[in-house]
Protein backbone atom coordinates (compact mmCIF):
# COMPACT_ATOMS: atom_id res chain seq x y z
CA UNK A 1 0.00 0.00 0.00
CA UNK A 2 1.10 3.61 -0.79
CA UNK A 3 -0.97 5.51 1.16
CA UNK A 4 -4.20 5.22 4.02
CA UNK A 5 -7.27 6.85 5.46
CA UNK A 6 -10.35 8.02 4.14
CA UNK A 7 -13.91 6.92 3.25
CA UNK A 8 -15.20 4.62 0.61
CA UNK A 9 -18.98 3.72 -0.34
CA UNK A 10 -19.71 0.58 -2.14
CA UNK A 11 -23.35 -0.02 -3.79
CA UNK A 12 -23.34 -3.94 -4.13
CA UNK A 13 -25.82 -4.51 -6.80
CA UNK A 14 -26.60 -8.19 -9.41
CA UNK A 15 -29.18 -8.77 -11.51
CA UNK A 16 -30.16 -11.95 -10.15
CA UNK A 17 -32.50 -10.83 -7.73
CA UNK A 18 -35.15 -13.72 -7.41
CA UNK A 19 -38.06 -11.03 -6.37
CA UNK A 20 -37.39 -8.50 -8.85
CA UNK A 21 -35.01 -9.97 -11.54
CA UNK A 22 -32.74 -6.93 -13.57
CA UNK A 23 -33.93 -4.80 -10.57
CA UNK A 24 -30.50 -2.87 -10.73
CA UNK A 25 -31.18 -1.44 -14.55
CA UNK A 26 -34.91 -1.38 -14.41
CA UNK A 27 -36.72 2.64 -15.40
CA UNK A 28 -36.57 4.75 -12.48
CA UNK A 29 -38.15 8.13 -13.64
CA UNK A 30 -35.94 7.85 -16.96
CA UNK A 31 -32.93 6.54 -15.77
CA UNK A 32 -31.76 3.11 -14.37
CA UNK A 33 -32.66 2.33 -10.62
CA UNK A 34 -28.56 1.95 -9.91
CA UNK A 35 -27.82 5.16 -11.37
CA UNK A 36 -29.92 6.82 -8.80
CA UNK A 37 -28.11 5.34 -6.23
CA UNK A 38 -24.99 5.68 -7.40
CA UNK A 39 -25.11 9.35 -8.51
CA UNK A 40 -26.49 10.64 -5.24
CA UNK A 41 -24.00 8.52 -3.36
CA UNK A 42 -21.11 10.40 -5.27
CA UNK A 43 -22.36 13.79 -3.89
CA UNK A 44 -21.18 13.43 -0.50
CA UNK A 45 -17.91 15.48 0.25
CA UNK A 46 -16.63 13.15 2.90
CA UNK A 47 -16.06 10.22 0.41
CA UNK A 48 -12.51 9.27 -1.41
CA UNK A 49 -14.70 7.41 -3.89
CA UNK A 50 -17.61 5.76 -4.65
CA UNK A 51 -18.14 2.37 -6.96
CA UNK A 52 -20.54 -0.38 -7.77
CA UNK A 53 -19.64 -3.91 -6.63
CA UNK A 54 -21.14 -6.16 -9.21
CA UNK A 55 -20.95 -9.56 -10.76
CA UNK A 56 -22.78 -8.77 -13.99
CA UNK A 57 -20.70 -6.54 -16.63
CA UNK A 58 -24.22 -4.85 -18.21
CA UNK A 59 -24.31 -3.21 -14.40
CA UNK A 60 -20.70 -2.30 -14.62
CA UNK A 61 -20.90 -1.00 -18.48
CA UNK A 62 -23.85 1.26 -17.28
CA UNK A 63 -21.90 2.78 -14.46
CA UNK A 64 -19.06 3.29 -16.15
CA UNK A 65 -20.65 4.85 -19.39
CA UNK A 66 -21.49 7.42 -16.26
CA UNK A 67 -18.05 8.06 -15.51
CA UNK A 68 -18.35 5.91 -12.36
CA UNK A 69 -16.44 3.48 -11.05
CA UNK A 70 -17.58 -0.48 -11.17
CA UNK A 71 -15.53 -3.16 -9.57
CA UNK A 72 -16.18 -7.44 -10.95
CA UNK A 73 -16.60 -9.55 -8.18
CA UNK A 74 -17.49 -13.17 -7.69
CA UNK A 75 -20.64 -14.56 -8.86
CA UNK A 76 -20.94 -16.96 -5.84
CA UNK A 77 -21.67 -14.30 -2.73
CA UNK A 78 -24.70 -14.47 -0.71
CA UNK A 79 -24.53 -11.63 1.32
CA UNK A 80 -23.86 -8.12 0.11
CA UNK A 81 -21.13 -7.38 2.78
CA UNK A 82 -19.80 -10.06 1.40
CA UNK A 83 -19.49 -8.69 -2.03
CA UNK A 84 -18.40 -5.53 -0.83
CA UNK A 85 -15.30 -7.10 1.52
CA UNK A 86 -13.88 -8.55 -2.14
CA UNK A 87 -14.43 -5.33 -4.02
CA UNK A 88 -12.42 -3.34 -1.00
CA UNK A 89 -9.90 -5.50 -1.73
CA UNK A 90 -9.90 -5.27 -5.17
CA UNK A 91 -10.18 -1.90 -5.15
CA UNK A 92 -7.46 -1.55 -2.52
CA UNK A 93 -5.23 -3.43 -4.60
CA UNK A 94 -5.90 -1.35 -7.76
CA UNK A 95 -5.41 2.22 -6.28
CA UNK A 96 -2.35 1.62 -3.47
CA UNK A 97 -4.52 2.23 -0.85
CA UNK A 98 -5.80 0.86 2.25
CA UNK A 99 -9.28 2.64 3.23
CA UNK A 100 -9.98 3.32 6.88
CA UNK A 101 -14.43 3.04 6.70
CA UNK A 102 -16.39 1.47 4.09
CA UNK A 103 -19.98 2.49 3.66
CA UNK A 104 -22.20 -0.13 2.27
CA UNK A 105 -25.37 1.02 0.28
CA UNK A 106 -27.82 -1.19 -1.42
CA UNK A 107 -28.03 -0.57 -4.93
CA UNK A 108 -32.04 -0.78 -3.78
CA UNK A 109 -32.16 2.26 -1.91
CA UNK A 110 -32.65 4.98 -4.82
CA UNK A 111 -34.10 7.86 -2.34
CA UNK A 112 -30.92 7.82 -0.65
CA UNK A 113 -29.71 11.01 0.24
CA UNK A 114 -26.25 12.04 0.17
CA UNK A 115 -26.45 13.43 3.80
CA UNK A 116 -27.94 9.86 5.06
CA UNK A 117 -23.70 9.08 4.38
CA UNK A 118 -22.95 11.42 6.78
CA UNK A 119 -26.34 10.49 9.52
CA UNK A 120 -24.81 7.03 9.31
CA UNK A 121 -20.97 8.19 9.73
CA UNK A 122 -21.64 10.39 12.74
CA UNK A 123 -21.91 7.60 15.48
CA UNK A 124 -18.68 5.84 14.22
CA UNK A 125 -16.66 9.26 13.93
CA UNK A 126 -17.40 10.52 17.29
CA UNK A 127 -16.66 6.91 18.93
CA UNK A 128 -13.70 4.81 18.01
CA UNK A 129 -14.77 1.68 19.61
CA UNK A 130 -18.05 1.69 16.89
CA UNK A 131 -17.48 -0.58 14.29
CA UNK A 132 -20.43 -1.12 12.18
CA UNK A 133 -23.66 1.24 12.06
CA UNK A 134 -26.60 0.30 10.53
CA UNK A 135 -29.11 3.83 9.76
CA UNK A 136 -33.01 3.24 10.47
CA UNK A 137 -36.12 4.83 9.72
CA UNK A 138 -39.97 5.44 11.05
CA UNK A 139 -42.40 3.03 9.86
CA UNK A 140 -44.63 4.73 8.49
CA UNK A 141 -47.49 1.99 7.64
CA UNK A 142 -49.52 -1.03 9.38
CA UNK A 143 -48.58 -1.88 5.03
CA UNK A 144 -45.24 -1.72 5.69
CA UNK A 145 -44.92 -2.76 9.05
CA UNK A 146 -46.71 -6.45 7.77
CA UNK A 147 -44.38 -6.42 4.96
CA UNK A 148 -41.55 -8.83 5.03
CA UNK A 149 -39.47 -7.49 2.34
CA UNK A 150 -39.79 -4.64 5.06
CA UNK A 151 -36.71 -5.54 7.65
CA UNK A 152 -37.74 -4.21 11.03
CA UNK A 153 -35.23 -3.67 14.07
CA UNK A 154 -35.53 -3.36 17.54
CA UNK A 155 -32.72 -1.50 19.84
CA UNK A 156 -32.03 -1.42 23.30
CA UNK A 157 -32.04 1.87 25.45
CA UNK A 158 -28.21 2.71 24.65
CA UNK A 159 -29.04 3.00 20.26
CA UNK A 160 -27.78 -0.62 19.36
CA UNK A 161 -29.64 -2.82 17.59
CA UNK A 162 -31.23 -5.63 19.48
CA UNK A 163 -32.90 -7.80 16.86
CA UNK A 164 -33.78 -7.78 12.81
CA UNK A 165 -36.65 -9.79 11.35
CA UNK A 166 -38.98 -9.61 8.64
CA UNK A 167 -41.82 -10.49 10.75
CA UNK A 168 -43.16 -7.61 12.60
CA UNK A 169 -41.37 -7.09 16.08
CA UNK A 170 -41.69 -5.08 18.44
CA UNK A 171 -44.66 -7.44 18.52
CA UNK A 172 -48.61 -5.66 17.20
CA UNK A 173 -50.02 -5.63 21.06
CA UNK A 174 -47.97 -3.15 22.07
CA UNK A 175 -48.91 -1.87 25.45
CA UNK A 176 -46.64 2.05 25.36
CA UNK A 177 -45.71 3.77 22.75
CA UNK A 178 -42.47 1.91 21.28
CA UNK A 179 -41.88 3.17 17.47
CA UNK A 180 -41.17 1.29 14.93
CA UNK A 181 -38.26 0.86 12.58
CA UNK A 182 -37.10 -0.39 9.60
CA UNK A 183 -33.25 -0.95 8.48
CA UNK A 184 -31.83 1.38 5.62
CA UNK A 185 -29.64 -0.37 3.96
CA UNK A 186 -27.08 2.46 4.27
CA UNK A 187 -24.41 0.55 6.59
CA UNK A 188 -20.29 1.98 7.46
CA UNK A 189 -17.92 -0.49 8.38
CA UNK A 190 -14.34 0.08 9.72
CA UNK A 191 -12.64 -1.64 7.40
CA UNK A 192 -10.89 -4.45 9.65
CA UNK A 193 -14.25 -5.36 10.45
CA UNK A 194 -15.61 -5.99 7.11
CA UNK A 195 -12.67 -8.22 7.01
CA UNK A 196 -13.04 -9.88 9.71
CA UNK A 197 -17.23 -10.34 8.72
CA UNK A 198 -16.86 -12.55 5.36
CA UNK A 199 -14.32 -14.36 7.18
CA UNK A 200 -17.10 -15.65 9.75
CA UNK A 201 -19.11 -18.37 9.46
CA UNK A 202 -22.96 -17.35 8.10
CA UNK A 203 -24.92 -18.21 11.42
CA UNK A 204 -28.53 -19.84 11.76
CA UNK A 205 -30.43 -16.86 12.56
CA UNK A 206 -28.72 -14.56 9.70
CA UNK A 207 -30.05 -17.38 6.83
CA UNK A 208 -33.37 -17.76 8.60
CA UNK A 209 -33.81 -13.97 8.52
CA UNK A 210 -31.71 -13.45 5.25
CA UNK A 211 -30.35 -10.42 7.19
CA UNK A 212 -26.37 -9.59 7.03
CA UNK A 213 -26.33 -7.57 10.26
CA UNK A 214 -27.68 -10.89 12.28
CA UNK A 215 -23.81 -12.76 11.30
CA UNK A 216 -22.99 -9.51 13.26
CA UNK A 217 -25.25 -9.64 16.36
CA UNK A 218 -25.04 -13.25 16.63
CA UNK A 219 -21.44 -13.18 16.94
CA UNK A 220 -21.47 -11.18 19.89
CA UNK A 221 -21.01 -7.75 18.18
CA UNK A 222 -22.83 -4.49 18.73
CA UNK A 223 -24.45 -2.90 15.90
CA UNK A 224 -24.98 0.83 16.84
CA UNK A 225 -27.95 1.85 14.76
CA UNK A 226 -28.14 6.12 13.91
CA UNK A 227 -31.86 7.49 13.02
CA UNK A 228 -31.86 9.06 9.66
CA UNK A 229 -34.54 12.84 9.10
CA UNK A 230 -35.00 11.61 5.50
CA UNK A 231 -38.27 9.65 3.94
CA UNK A 232 -36.74 7.05 2.12
CA UNK A 233 -38.44 3.19 0.91
CA UNK A 234 -36.00 0.28 -0.71
CA UNK A 235 -36.98 -1.20 -4.05
CA UNK A 236 -37.79 -5.02 -3.57
CA UNK A 237 -40.36 -5.64 -5.72
CA UNK A 238 -41.81 -4.07 -9.12
CA UNK A 239 -44.60 -2.74 -6.87
CA UNK A 240 -41.97 -0.68 -4.64
CA UNK A 241 -40.63 0.17 -8.21
CA UNK A 242 -43.77 2.45 -9.18
CA UNK A 243 -44.22 3.54 -5.31
CA UNK A 244 -40.84 5.09 -5.16
CA UNK A 245 -41.16 6.60 -8.36
CA UNK A 246 -44.20 8.31 -7.28
CA UNK A 247 -42.51 9.56 -4.06
CA UNK A 248 -39.64 10.61 -5.79
CA UNK A 249 -41.61 12.77 -7.84
CA UNK A 250 -43.26 14.50 -4.88
CA UNK A 251 -40.17 15.44 -3.56
CA UNK A 252 -38.92 16.74 -6.92
CA UNK A 253 -35.71 14.36 -6.55
CA UNK A 254 -33.22 14.29 -9.58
Amino acid sequence: MTSSGGIIALIPARMGSSRFPGKPLAALLGKPMIGHVFERVRRNAALALTAVATCDREIADYIESLGGCAVMTGMHHERASDRCAEALQLLEAQYGRRYDIVVMVQGDEPMTHEEMISEALAPMLADASVQVVNLMAPIESREEFEDRNCIKVVCDLDGNALYFSREPIPTRCRTADIPMHKQVCVIPFRRDFLLDYTRMVPTPLEVTESVDMMRVLERGYRVRMALTRYRTRAVDTPADLVRVARLMEGQQCP
